[in-house]
């Protein structure tokens, strides 16, 4: 670092050189990215949040809307944006650079952030393509250096998916010819592929998170994405300190890993209630307990519907953090891709 004999002026030539990341805001990654940033330097909770925002009156913030803006699934209005900072107590002067950030994206409107395929596979559902990587997406045209940097690194992601998506169908298939039967003598179909990532804990260990629904429910299901190629896999569930159920144990199955488990909540522990903080404690497994992905349906009126979403996942430190998630013994994080069953009816298991 050089020096120079005028302190204050370069210091502030140093400020006019480095200007604040948000100037540099170019896709709407890159600002769900510094959205989290403030969120985690805040230290609190969207409840707190949305506490702040209904006291200071205007824009509210609500819980969800929020959960989905941390998570990249929604491009938010200007005003949800501004209140959040202001929420987070972000200084009144550094506003504008942040609204100039949402204006360059709303005018842009690059096709980041709406990951059609994060949710649980339901039946009638395509399978989601697996979620490029955000240092990986390509540059807006004008962007000279980083821009070439960011498209080279996304092409070479794109090509590594692609193949490993291959190898997958390929292995599958082959197993199928093998050892896998759909219990009328022909070989099974190879599946729905997913990718997604996740985190897996063990003996003495345990997850926590906490979801918003509705008070007017008469029903809450939690559904977890899970990988059954590690069988057995046996934990107790609490909402809010009481008991709620358990994960049961399944058959492992090598060739189509993914399954999507359900339990039923005791309507005694939702009803009336705003949000839920569960927490699931190892019991026994062949490896140890693994999550990706925690879908909250809940039951209105006679309907069912999505509550909330849990993406467990190193990749997704915007929804752990918006849902409070905590992870205790942890013994792997990573992405995996696998493939669901054939027969969408298969999916889901109890």
């Amino acid at each position: 670092m050089s020096e120079h004999p005028d302190g204050d002026e370069d210091a502030g030539a140093v400020r006019q050189a480095s200007p604040s990341p948000v100037e540099s805001v170019t896709c709407h990654e890159d600002l769900v990215r510094l959205l989290a940033e403030q969120f985690a330097r805040a230290d609190t909770s969207l409840r707190e949040l949305q506490l702040r925002a209904d006291r200071a009156g205007g824009t509210r913030l609500p819980r969800a809307t929020c959960a989905d803006m941390l998570a990249g699934r929604r491009f938010p209005r200007k005003a949800l944006m501004v209140a959040f900072l202001r929420a987070c107590q972000v200084p009144e002067d550094q506003l504008p650079a942040w609204e100039r950030a949402w204006e360059r994206l709303r005018v842009t409107r690059m096709p980041a952030g709406r990951e059609e395929g994060r949710g649980i596979v339901t039946p009638g559902g395509a399978a989601p393509a697996a979620r490029p990587a955000g240092p990986g997406e390509a540059a807006p045209a004008g962007v000279l250096g980083r821009g070439r940097r960011r498209a080279a690194v996304s092409a070479a992601l794109a090509v590594l998916a692609a193949a490993l998506a291959v190898s997958v169908v390929i292995d599958q298939r082959a197993a199928s010819r093998r050892d896998a039967s759909d219990g009328s003598g022909g070989s099974a179909g190879p599946g729905h592929l997913v990718s997604d990532d996740g985190r897996a804990f063990g003996p003495g260990g345990s997850s926590r998170f906490t979801v918003s629904v509705d008070t007017a429910n008469t029903g809450v299901r939690l559904i977890r994405r899970l990988d059954v190629g590690v069988a057995s896999q046996y934990a107790t569930i609490t909402v809010n300190g009481a008991p709620a159920g358990v994960w049961r144990e399944l058959p492992g199955d090598g060739t189509y890993k993914w399954r999507d488990q359900v339990v039923e909540l005791p309507r005694t522990l939702t009803a009336g209630r705003r949000s839920l903080t569960v927490v699931n404690t190892f019991v026994s497994s062949s490896l140890g307990f693994n999550e990706f992905l925690y879908v909250i349906e809940q039951q209105v009126n006679g309907d069912w519907s999505i509550a909330d979403t849990v993406d467990v996942g190193p990749h997704h430190p915007a929804s752990e953090a918006s849902h409070d998630y905590h992870i205790v013994a942890e013994g792997w994080a990573g992405p995996q891709t696998f493939a669901y069953p054939p027969r969408e009816e298969d999916w889901r298991v109890e």
